[in-house]
């Protein structure tokens, strides 16, 4: 029988292709001084554009992890069952250094070679990024506690995923997660109930975890109310003797998104655990770990931008529509434009931001206080404008991109995670006040770094008048908080862009973004800036 239809105007699948090439990621991390991780960030970039990566995340996601609580015979077993390419994408992550590694190098740069290659890596599959990230972001809390840190850091460290139910020591890598927050207090972790009492050469907990990230975990960092008030602690799950920690998975989360990644509640009941820092000191010492997961917040933003934007673009470039390539219908390539601005600024500040952090680590002061108030603005921003950047990429596909099959739902619904993780975007806009009124230092850092665009750009230049007009009279600052931050979190976008950014990309924003020149919906560009050359940006 003959076909019932031609099927034409059908875009070819995104596959095959180098997540790498990206100038923008690119610039950066030369001028990050990790420009000699180029070949592996390329090798990588390659393997998550292939067809064999991408269907390995489509099948974790669509195969979520499975608990179970018992064995056949009624024994606690307290397991997640992951599909096994959840493990494959593990080990590369691992392997390539994605998690704790760069605490272990000598070498500039090597934060920020780790941030673009989470960039790239995570924008193939973001769920299994989170205990990337916890362990990544664990090992600064553990050194708080020297013996502690001589014990599991080399393992954290360790470039080989080691997944099993064993104890900690007699493994080959490992992986570590946190479970910080209880049902009655949320973000006030000083609300915390659970408690720890001195037990042998260390602590016994008891209490209940509303979140907790990474439950397969094979150690963890958590709060608990001791003696000296709340403190941090590290749990592991497996003891020193063999035997199984008292820890109870009670259910797992049924997330909007984030489906490949198991977060679980889970009861202490009186589980062993190791004092981290002092105590009484629980969130100061945590809040290392909280301010690198920040970092890894901004960075899947920008990754999750750069997905959305270039999906939109190859689609555009391939479907015809009244006559011509919808690249080349107008309004569609004012969209184009608009969401490749807002990808730039986005993976400009995150490697910016990874830079400060790798300088920060080494001794650098004036990087350490930029960073403080930097990253908690840009944090607010990039993950508040995500899941708007993800509808309109989405949206740019017609019916086919509100179809699984597309994967832009799955990018929509992970959107939003960033914005939540590690503080809400109230958290995060009050954080970014409390930087200021604890740090003054920060304030100069970001001044000094955001004029060093001044005279390049009059739009640019009114803005930071306009940020110091906001800051010179803070008697309702609280209540301006999110105006304020989203403010300097565009500042300091646009000093980047300026100053290292495309010519028409830097124009874009400082026309859009700073002299309001702009609508409220992503696609209204001014007049004027040049749409193509920014379009020509976005690969392929």
């Amino acid at each position: 029988m003959p076909p019932t239809h031609e099927v034409t105007n059908q875009v070819p699948a995104l596959v095959g292709h180098d997540l790498a090439e990206d100038p923008t990621l690119l610039e950066s991390l030369r001028r990050e001084d990790a420009g000699w991780a180029e070949e592996e960030l390329h090798e990588l970039g390659a393997l998550a554009g292939s067809e064999r990566v991408q269907e390995w995340g489509r099948v974790v996601n669509e195969n979520p992890p499975t608990l179970r609580t018992h064995d056949r015979v009624g024994n606690r077993v307290d397991e997640v069952e992951f599909h096994p390419h959840w493990h494959d994408l593990m080990d590369v992550a691992v392997s390539h250094g994605l998690h704790a590694a760069p605490w272990r190098q000598d070498r500039t740069g090597a934060h920020v070679a780790r941030a673009a290659k989470f960039y790239v890596w995570s924008q193939n599959e973001a769920g299994h990024t989170c205990p990337i990230s916890m362990t990544y972001s664990a090992v600064p809390a553990l050194r708080h506690s020297p013996d502690l840190a001589a014990t599991f850091e080399p393992l954290l460290a360790a470039t080989t995923y080691d997944f099993g139910l064993r104890e900690p020591s007699g493994k080959r890598g490992l992986i570590a997660g946190m479970s910080m927050t209880e049902k009655q207090g949320g973000s006030d972790v000083r609300a915390n109930t659970t408690s720890a009492r001195p037990a042998g050469d260390g602590y016994v907990l008891t209490g209940h975890k509303w979140f907790t990230s990474a439950p397969m975990s094979d150690v963890f960092l958590t709060l608990a109310q001791a003696p000296g008030g709340l403190s941090c602690f590290l749990l592991p799950r497996v003891l020193p003797d063999g035997t199984r920690n008292r820890i109870h998975l009670q259910r797992l989360k049924d997330k909007l998104g984030n489906k490949s990644n198991a977060s679980a509640e889970l009861e202490y009941d009186e589980a062993f655990g190791w004092l981290v820092g002092e105590e009484g000191r629980g969130v100061p010492t945590i809040i290392e770990m909280v301010n690198n997961t920040r970092l890894d917040c901004v960075i899947g933003g920008a990754a999750g931008m750069r997905y959305g934007a270039v999906r939109a673009a190859h689609h555009a470039r391939h479907r015809h529509t009244f006559g011509k390539a919808l690249d080349r219908q107008p309004l569609m390539t004012n969209v184009l434009a608009d969401l490749a601005v807002e990808s730039e600024a986005a993976t400009v500040a995150a490697l910016r931001l990874a830079g400060a952090s790798d300088r920060a680590i080494t001794g650098d002061r004036q990087e350490a206080a930029l960073r403080r108030l930097a990253l908690a603005a840009t944090k607010y921003w990039v993950c508040k404008r995500a899941p708007a950047h993800a509808a309109e990429a989405l949206e740019c596909l017609g019916g086919n991109g509100y179809v699984e099959e597309s994967g832009m739902p799955r990018l929509f619904r992970e959107s939003p995670l960033s914005s939540i993780w590690e503080g809400s975007g109230n958290v995060a806009a009050l954080d970014t006040l409390r930087a200021m009124a604890k740090r003054p230092d920060s304030v100069e850092a970001y001044f000094a770094e955001v004029e060093q665009a001044e005279g390049a750009d009059s739009r640019l230049d009114d803005a930071i008048g306009r940020v110091r007009k906001e800051l010179a009279d803070l008697s309702d600052v609280e209540f301006r908080a999110r105006r304020v931050v989203e403010l300097l979190a565009l500042v300091f976008q646009g000093s980047l862009l300026v100053r290292h950014g495309d010519s028409a990309v830097a124009d874009a924003f400082c026309a859009s973004r700073l002299a309001g020149d702009w609508g409220i919906a992503f696609g209204t560009l001014p007049a004027g800036v040049d749409v193509h050359a920014i379009t020509s940006r976005v690969w392929p």
